[in-house]
């Protein structure tokens, strides 16, 4: 009963929770941002460099070996397209939040020198 006792302990602690409702919304916002990219980023500005450069044609090369180093640039191209539209994301989401103010200053209390300057009048009465 004592693991049983443990795994409800951790259960219940908030960490699981925690970590589970961060998969959860990073699959979701990983949906997201895939739809971004290949339903609106990639028709609107790379499908026409794409064409122009016949990129689209990277995928079926290879070399006598078998290696398939044109599927490997159209990954690398993806992972940065998909990269620099985090980035844009993550940046107008830090730029939406509010502005913390700094906080004021805490009053400057008196110097060393001036409480000692207190003592000393206070001794002398």
């Amino acid at each position: 009963m004592g693991m049983i006792s443990e795994f409800k302990d951790f259960i219940a602690k908030g960490n699981a929770m925690d970590l589970a409702v961060g998969v959860i919304v990073g699959a979701s916002f990983g949906a997201i941002v895939n739809s971004l990219v290949s339903d609106v980023i990639t028709p609107a500005l790379l499908n026409p460099a794409l064409k122009a450069a016949q990129v689209e044609d990277l995928a079926g090369l290879k070399t006598d070996g078998g290696i398939l180093y044109g599927k490997f640039l159209a990954a690398v191209i993806s992972f940065l397209v998909i990269a620099f539209v985090i980035f844009l994301l993550v940046k107008a989401m830090n730029s939406m939040k509010k502005k913390q103010e700094p906080a004021p200053a805490a009053p400057a209390g008196p110097t060393q020198e001036q409480l000692l300057a207190e003592i000393r009048d206070l001794l002398k009465k």
